[in-house]
């Protein structure tokens, strides 16, 4: 069946203007050329002592640097497109705001799956899969949910050739259908609670776009549950944003605040949001996931009632939330550096990368089978390890573009290294001979030991790392005009607030800033909102954000 869509203009729908956009950037939609990765100045430049003429002299003559990454002090914009290019993360797609996500990018996604599907799991959730498009009708049910979503959705008002009878919305999220269905199969309190997750795609027609932060269609997760009572939604949404805390730290390394959303930024028919916000390379917030209390608004729209142990009919209780590719995004803006990507550990789709080097085809043979030797006990230890053999490129060649797509270890070994039975090992987080270890055996349990400890030695670097940079970058204001200048130089500003909607927007009008949240963690005690002078029981955070 063919589906046409009748959509809004889309001159205007992409990322930043072209001007603004690198020349690296631009030349890509003109011709498809190999690109030869960047060649910053990092730990590849460093060489072993038992090879180093073979290395130095390989490196030397095959550098080639045919464009560079832009820098991230200069332009973060520039950089961050830069390092999807190249690190081959993601493609744009035909039509504007659109992207494809490349295999690399999408074996991160697929991680992110892998331990967030665990997850659900264990906490008594279910996948399944809703339709992905809406009948009109059900997005007006609820008054605040179509008043938040009608600037963004897509919708479809021609199939077969023929006008529809009712206009189709493509899914920008599944509230609605899922209380269509919920209502069909909840009847009792025995029905109770109702647990349920979907991986699928979304779209949301956005004005501004930035691959994986925010597209016209993109990939998630989202959840969805019923439950009996208040209490057990209110729980049920607090443990699902306390799951995605757990995963932002342990497995990307993202040391992210967790804390409600204000009423002002609070999700389109829900009572509650809340949010984990994560501070990017340039200091902007990003929100990296969300959970959200429904209260009875979307069971109350859609009738969907259960009979309780009385007898009596009520409405449930409900929850959603969901991350999203945004997520790749996020890991990308918080770790990466000028030479590339830099990905932790438990989050990287290879986190060993084997370099085999040799200058006469006698030693060939020997490098080789030894190379094989090591990626096959590594593997068998659980490592997610490639051994890159191929003939077409050289040594510093591989160096670099592994290094642009932030394998976290690389170990290299010569025809000198197989007679020591050693290999070099070198980390991507620090570059440099600081990075890099000579003559670590080749004995499996050995090397199998070595490299999970610097796996985890990397994985806490990087968080570390992280939250010293969140940490000096968050100033605490006691008045308005110290958060105008905390604002004014890129930081965050957390200060006790009590005031109203009216007060918060005009933050953001005059500042750019919005409440991204307010923490779960508070400091004791009553202080005075910093706008209005009033009582204050709680802090919260205000940055410019994506």
């Amino acid at each position: 069946m063919v589906v046409s869509l009748r959509l809004p203009s889309l001159s205007s729908l992409f990322l930043p203007s072209v001007s603004r956009r690198s020349p690296a950037v631009l030349r890509r939609h003109h011709h498809r050329i190999l690109r030869t990765p960047v060649f910053a100045a990092s730990f590849s430049a460093q060489t072993t002592v038992s090879e180093t003429d073979d290395r130095v002299d390989t490196q030397k003559s095959n550098r080639v640097q045919d464009q560079a990454v832009t820098p991230r002090s200069k332009d973060f914009n520039a950089w961050y497109l830069d390092v999807i290019e190249q690190a081959e993360l993601a493609d744009y797609g035909p039509v504007r705001g659109t992207m494809v996500i490349r295999p690399y990018g999408y074996a991160i996604w697929e991680a992110i799956q892998d331990y967030l599907n665990v997850k659900f799991k264990e906490t008594g959730h279910s996948n399944m899969y809703f339709p992905q498009f809406i009948p009109y009708s059900f997005i007006e049910k609820e008054a605040s949910h179509v008043e938040g979503f009608s600037p963004e959705l897509a919708v479809v008002t021609i199939g077969g050739g023929k006008e529809l009878e009712e206009k189709l919305v493509v899914r920008p999220t599944s509230e609605t259908i899922v209380n269509h269905m919920f209502t069909q199969w909840i009847h009792s309190y025995r029905d109770l609670p109702l647990m349920v997750n979907q991986w699928a795609n979304v779209t949301r027609w956005e004005m501004r776009t930035k691959p994986f932060v925010r597209t016209l269609e993109f990939l998630w997760q989202e959840g969805h549950t019923a439950h009996a009572t208040p209490e057990e939604a209110e729980k049920e949404a607090i443990q699902m944003i306390d799951v995605y805390t757990k995963f932002a730290y342990e497995q990307t390394a993202i040391p992210v605040i967790a804390g409600r959303k204000s009423k002002v930024e609070t999700f389109a028919g829900a009572v509650k949001t809340y949010t984990i916000e994560a501070m990017m390379g340039d200091r902007k917030a990003l929100q990296a996931g969300t959970s959200h209390n429904l209260g009875q608004n979307f069971s109350r729209a859609f009738g969907t009632q259960f009979t309780d142990e009385s007898g009596l009919r009520q409405h449930v209780w409900q929850t959603s939330w969901a991350v999203s590719t945004r997520f790749v995004g996020g890991i990308i803006m918080t770790h990466g550096d000028d030479t590339g990507l830099m990905l932790p550990p438990k989050i990287a789709p290879i986190q060993v990368v084997i370099i085999p080097i040799w200058k006469k085809d006698d030693d060939r043979a020997v490098v080789l089978n030894a190379a094989s030797s090591v990626k096959e006990a590594l593997h068998a230890a659980g490592i997610k390890v490639k051994l890159d053999d191929s003939d077409q490129r050289t040594p510093g060649w591989k160096f670099n573009f592994w290094e642009m797509k932030g394998v976290p270890l690389r170990i290299e070994i010569g025809p000198r290294d197989v007679s020591s039975q050693s290999v070099v090992v070198s980390r991507r987080d620090v570059p440099g001979k600081q990075g890099k270890v000579f003559g670590i055996s080749m004995e499996p349990s050995v090397l199998e030991a070595y490299i999970k400890d610097k796996l985890d030695e990397i994985q806490s670097s990087l968080l570390e790392k992280a939250e010293s940079f969140r940490d000096s970058n968050i100033v605490d204001v006691s008045s308005y005009d110290e958060l105008k200048v905390a604002i004014s130089q890129g930081k965050w500003a957390r200060g006790p607030w009590s005031a109203g909607d009216k007060e918060e927007l005009r933050v953001k009008e005059e500042t750019g800033a919005t409440i991204r949240c307010f923490p779960f963690e508070q400091p004791l005690g009553i202080k005075s909102c910093f706008m209005t002078g009033n009582p204050a029981e709680e802090v919260a955070i205000f940055a410019k954000s994506y």
